[in-house]
Formats: structure tokens, C-alpha cells, sequence
């Protein structure tokens, strides 16, 4: 189904119980069809008949099961059918799944909301809204004059990290000169650099006073993190596009990175992040779910469940759905003044209405990829 632009793939676990069923989300905008084939094919037929209580056991089955395990695609399925588990746990258990990993160690979650624009005086009058709107967390994307940029109109065809280099610390500088230090800003590099620029992008963003500076380097390039930590005092994220808990735990031992990124379905569910969260916590860096909008309102839940139940906690993306996403999804979670508040619903404490999905169909594959075909400057492939 589609309710923002982007395909959700939205799992259903039903149990012998009249009733009792499970949510899991799924969602790869890239590659859909891929992750469905896996749930339907392999997992659906290895779940059945199991007890849905199990899920430690049915999550190590699941993931070694394909014995080359792991990988985006399968993980994202074993994601779904994780996170439907727990939140079956907490139907069962009558209780919301935020106390089933420990209750509350705040009241809710400090979300980060989105903000960009080509004009440093009008993206401050747009952050100041934001905080006067409750937001303490917001992240800023600069629109580079004649370049293809990322999370803002763009005004080129092409990628051209020199351009973007000279353009963006300073204007980013502005914005903090005229919002102050009321608001806490971020920004995304979208791992476009390579270590050398993002050595000299953390270097120029002294001023900005940043929250975070997120994906400022590749998986591919991770190896690089501790050189780039000790190139400035901007506090370092990263993860929403690894899928495997063991890439993070070389970047948290060498300390260097200041957020972890995680994306629950991608990286096989809520089982391996919530052990991901704990590791956080022993080496004193902090969560900062993924939860754009290809982040259905299942997902979200989850993301939000995690958060208020450790004191690991940094800040939480937070989607801001459209209409049509609140109708498919009863309970989904919504900012309230800047923070996103657990139900108290037993479970996840959101819901799916199949008959309000059927409105809103899937785009056909291959439709979502446009926005990562990016060029450079001499044509040459670029990363998203």
C-alpha cells in the first residue's frame, strides 16, 4: 500500500486465538517485492504452527535459516515478523510493549522534525516556528545553488561535493547565528563524502554547534569514523543503513561515534535492537531511531517503545504522516509539542485497516528509485 508517496509492506501474524494477531512493518521502498517474496515464501511457512511466545527462538531459527543470513532484504522480512511477535506478547500480556522492555525511563521521546530551504534567513524563520511549535531537535538541509542535494529542492542535475562544502558550513553557521542556542540543529550528509571531504565538512561546522552530524561517511567507509571523530568536536551518527548489529559494535568500542542510527526492520527486528540499546548505553553513546516517511506508523510504535525504555536514549526522526496514513493506521503515533508519547494500548497499540489500504495502492516497483539515481559533476554513479 502507499499513504505518503512510498509503498508500506505492513505484516500480519495471526494466532489461534479468535482475535489475537500481530503488526509488523516491513517497508523497503527500493525493493518491496523482494521482502514480500520472503515472507510469503520463506518465513510464512516457517512460522506456522510455532509458539508465538518464542520469539528469541524464532528469531534465531528465522535468521539462520536462509544459512547466508542477514542482508537488508531478509532482514527487513525477519523485521516484520519480529516486531508482530512482540507486539502478540504484549496483547497477551495486556500490557503496552514499552513495558515489556523494562516500562519508562521518561515520559516520552524527543523528536526531531525537517526543515530546508536555499536561504539561511528563511530556514532560522522556519526553525524558529518549529521550536515555537514545541521542537528542540531540528534537522536542517541547505539547497546548494546548481547541485542535486540531498533533503531539499534541488536546483542542478548533478552532485558536487565541492560546491556543497563551500556552501553549506557557512550558511548552517548562519542559521545558528540567527536561532541561537535555543534549538538544537542537525544535518545529513547522506554518506555522499568521502573520508577526506567529511574530514574537512566536520572541521567547518564548528560554528553550527550541531546535534548531530549524520552519515557524514558510507558503511563501506566506517573504518574511517575515528580519524573523522578526531577531526572536530561534532558529535558523529550513523547506522539507518547497516543491517547487521556487529557493524556498529567496532564504531562503539573505538567511541567513535556519538549516536547510533538504527533502523528496527533493517536490522532484523526489535530483538536485535534493543540488545544494539544496551550496548549504547555501556559505551556511552545514545539511539536516534530512523522514522522518516518510509517509516510506517508500525514501525514508529516500535522506534518509541525503545526509546522511552532506555536511558540511552538521543532523539527520535520523527514523520510527519499525511492524512491518508492516519486513516489506514488507527493509533498511529503524532507529535505532540515536539515529543512522541508510548500508547498505553496493550501491545504496539496501533492498528491496520485492510479496507482503507486497498484506496491506496502500491506504486509499481522501481517507482521510488528515481530519487537515488544521483550523477556527479562527470557523470559517474554516485551514492544516494
Amino acid at each position: 500500500m502507499r499513504t505518503a508517496g512510498l509503498p508500506y509492506l505492513i505484516v500480519r501474524i495471526e494466532t489461534d486465538q479468535p482475535g489475537l494477531y500481530g503488526l509488523g512493518c516491513a517497508s523497503d521502498p527500493q525493493r518491496t517485492l523482494a521482502v514480500r517474496s520472503v515472507l510469503d515464501d520463506y518465513l510464512d511457512p516457517l512460522l506456522r504452527g510455532r509458539d508465538a511466545g518464542d520469539i528469541e527462538d524464532i528469531h534465531r531459527l528465522a535468521l539462520n535459516s536462509g544459512y547466508w543470513r542477514g542482508g537488508s532484504i531478509a532482514n527487513n522480512a525477519l523485521g516484520a515478523a519480529d516486531v508482530a511477535l512482540w507486539d502478540i506478547l504484549g496483547k497477551v500480556a495486556g500490557l503496552p510493549l514499552h513495558a515489556l522492555l523494562g516500562g519508562r525511563a521518561r515520559h516520552g521521546a524527543a523528536a526531531y522534525t525537517h526543515v530546508d530551504g536555499d536561504d539561511p534567513a528563511r530556514i532560522a524563520d522556519d526553525v524558529l516556528a518549529a521550536a515555537a511549535a514545541g521542537y528542540r531537535h531540528v534537522r536542517v538541509q541547505v539547497a546548494v545553488p546548481g547541485v542535486q542535494n540531498y533533503g531539499t529542492a534541488s536546483t542542478g542535475t548533478a552532485w558536487d561535493p565541492l560546491a556543497y562544502l563551500r556552501h553549506v558550513p557557512p550558511a548552517l553557521a548562519e542559521v545558528r547565528r540567527r536561532v541561537g542556542d535555543g534549538v538544537e540543529l542537525l544535518h545529513d550528509a547522506h554518506e555522499r563524502l568521502t573520508p577526506a571531504q567529511a574530514v574537512r565538512l566536520v572541521g567547518a561546522l564548528a560554528d553550527a554547534r550541531l546535534f548531530f552530524l549524520e552519515d557524514a561517511l558510507a558503511p563501506e567507509d566506517a573504518d574511517h569514523f575515528p580519524r573523522l571523530a578526531s577531526s572536530g568536536a561534532t558529535p558523529l551518527a550513523v547506522g539507518e543503513l547497516f543491517d547487521d548489529v556487529g557493524q556498529f559494535l567496532p564504531l562503539l568500542t573505538a567511541r567513535a561515534i556519538d549516536f547510533v542510527r538504527l533502523r528496527i526492520p533493517t536490522l532484523g527486528g526489535l530483538t536485535p535492537a534493543r540488545k544494539l540499546t544496551a550496548a549504547c548505553e555501556l559505551f556511552g553513546a545514545r539511539i536516534a531511531p530512523h522514522g522518516p516517511g518510509d517509516v510506517s506508523p508500525v514501525a514508529q510504535a516500535a522506534n518509541i517503545a525503545l526509546d522511552v525504555s532506555t536511558p540511552a536514549f538521543g532523539v527520535q526522526e520523527a514523520a510527519r504522516f499525511r492524512d491518508a496514513t492516519l486513516e489506514v493506521f488507527p493509533g498511529a503515533p503524532v507529535p505532540v509539542r515536539g515529543v512522541l508519547y508510548p500508547s498505553e494500548a496493550p501491545g504496539l497499540g496501533v492498528d491496520f485497516d485492510e479496507a482503507a489500504a486497498r484506496r491506496h495502492p502500491a506504486p509499481p516497483p522501481l517507482a521510488h528509485d528515481r530519487w537515488a539515481l544521483v550523477r556527479g559533476v562527470d557523470g559517474a554513479a554516485e551514492r544516494p
